[in-house]
């Protein structure tokens, strides 16, 4: 028995956390057919990133991967092949879309496609707006405490 959690409540006393709402209520409502292609996600290094997918029979022409904003969607079709009358199909070439949502500041890097798997390598790049940074101390303050202590004694 699956049920949806109900986030109006956080709605209300919370701000700027929409999409993280938006997220958790896109994961409840996959459906358990979604496991084609399979893939697997893998953390590169501290800011790098690769997925990858088994999309075996599957060539250039017929992938498409696109981003906009924080997703990124890879599609996959193929144009019915008509050499003959299969007597059995295992190899799949239905046609898929699978897509993944990305945090802030994550781009595409490149894409490739070898042996049947698709691998898309991603990095996220945090604006140096946005990076720490170290803050010098100057060395104004002490001497203003000791001019204000000399003013007090002179009085």
């Amino acid at each position: 028995m699956r049920t949806e959690l109900d986030f109006s409540p956080l709605y209300r006393s919370s701000i700027g956390f929409d999409r993280v709402f938006n997220l958790l209520n896109n994961t409840q409502r996959l459906q358990a057919n979604d496991t084609w292609p399979h893939y697997d996600i893998i953390k590169a290094g501290e800011d790098e990133y690769r997925i990858t997918m088994a999309v075996a029979g599957f060539g250039r022409g017929d992938l498409d991967i696109t981003q906009d904003r924080n997703l990124l969607v890879v599609k996959g079709g193929k144009a019915e092949d008509q050499q003959g009358e299969y007597l059995h199909r295992g190899i799949a070439a239905r046609s898929f879309e699978r897509r993944f949502e990305l945090a802030d500041h994550v781009r595409i890097e490149d894409a490739s496609l070898a042996n049947g798997l698709l691998t898309v390598s991603l990095r996220r790049e945090i604006p140096e707006a946005l990076k720490p940074r170290k803050i010098a101390i100057g060395p104004g303050s002490q001497e203003t405490v000791l001019q204000i202590e000399a003013d007090q004694h002179a009085a």
